[in-house]
C-alpha cells in the first residue's frame, strides 16, 4: 500500500525544499539575485536569527525565518514585468543619496519592482522593471548577450573609418576619466546611420552596457554624444510615451526567457 502523501512529506530529506539563499531574496521581489548576493556578503540577511554571510548557504522558505535587513521575508511575489520608457532627469536605482527622482516612481501600485541593468541619468528609453529575481540574473549576465538598441545623437558627422573602430570594439576608460581604474576593450557593437544632419543620429546594437559606454565609445573617436534613446531590449521595442509603462505580455515574457535560456542552463550546470 503506498505511504499517505503527508508521510511522504515527513519523512524527505530536510534540504529537498532548501534553494540558495539569493534565489528565495530575489524571488520574493526584494532585489536581483546578483544585489541579493551582495546583501549576504555584507551581512544584511539573516536565518533564523543568526547572519549570514556565505553565499552558498541555503534554506527552507516555507520553514525559516529569513530577513533582509531586519524585514521579514513573506515568501515569494506574483511576477510582474513592466516596460517602461525612461525620461531624461531620472536615475535607474531604487533609491537615491542625492535625492535625485528615481525611475521608481513612475511605477505605482501592486508588487514593488525593480530596473533591470541601467539607463545613465541623462539617458532615456527603454527599461525593463521586474520582480523577477531569476529573470533579472539572466538577462545581465554578459554571457547572455542580450542585444540594445540606442538611437545616439552626436556633435558632428564620425568619419567611416572612426565608426569602424566602434564595430570592431576599441579601448575606453573602466571608470571615470582620470580614476586610474585603467582601461577595457569594448564589445564589437553594430552602427549604422540613422538620420542625416550637422549633428547626426546613429542606430548602435550592444551587447553589454558597461557604465556610459556609449558616451565613451564616442569620445574616445572625437565626437561629444548629445542624446541617447534606448528602442529596443532584446526582443522588446519602445512602445509608449516617456513616463508610461506598461506590463509585458505573457508572449513577451516568453520571448525574453527564451533569449537567456542557452546561458541559464550553463548556470544550473
Amino acid at each position: 500500500m503506498p505511504p499517505h502523501p503527508k508521510q511522504v512529506q515527513k519523512d524527505a530529506p530536510q534540504d529537498q525544499f532548501q534553494e540558495r539563499l539569493q534565489k528565495i531574496i530575489a524571488a520574493a521581489g526584494i532585489c536581483s539575485r546578483r544585489k541579493a548576493e551582495e546583501l549576504i556578503l555584507a551581512g544584511r540577511v539573516q536565518v533564523n536569527g543568526k547572519i549570514v554571510t556565505e553565499l552558498g548557504t541555503k534554506a527552507d522558505a516555507s520553514r525559516d525565518h529569513i530577513r533582509v535587513d531586519g524585514k521579514l521575508l513573506h515568501g515569494a511575489e506574483r511576477h510582474r514585468y513592466y516596460l517602461l520608457n525612461k525620461p531624461k532627469g531620472y536615475v535607474t536605482t531604487v533609491s537615491d543619496p542625492e535625492g535625485r527622482p528615481t525611475v521608481m516612481e513612475l511605477i505605482r501600485g501592486g508588487e514593488r519592482v525593480f530596473p533591470v541593468g541601467r539607463l545613465d541619468y541623462a539617458s532615456e528609453g527603454l527599461l525593463l522593471m521586474t520582480n523577477d529575481g531569476e529573470l533579472a540574473n539572466a538577462l545581465t549576465r554578459t554571457a547572455a548577450k542580450v542585444e540594445k538598441t540606442y538611437l545616439v545623437k552626436v556633435s558632428g558627422r564620425p568619419k567611416e573609418s572612426d565608426l569602424d573602430q566602434l564595430r570592431r570594439g576599441l579601448m575606453i576608460d573602466r571608470g571615470k576619466p582620470g580614476s586610474g581604474e585603467g582601461r577595457v576593450m569594448t564589445a564589437p557593437a553594430k552602427v549604422r546611420l540613422a538620420r542625416e544632419g550637422e549633428n547626426p543620429w546613429y542606430e548602435l546594437v550592444l551587447i553589454e552596457g558597461r557604465n556610459r559606454e556609449i558616451r565613451k565609445m564616442f569620445e574616445e573617436i572625437g565626437h561629444h554624444v548629445e542624446k541617447i534613446r534606448r528602442v529596443g531590449y532584446g526582443s522588446l521595442v519602445l512602445d509608449v510615451k516617456p513616463g508610461e509603462a506598461r506590463e509585458l505580455t505573457a508572449q513577451e515574457v516568453e520571448k525574453l526567457r527564451r533569449t537567456v535560456k542557452p546561458s541559464k542552463a550553463k548556470e544550473q550546470e
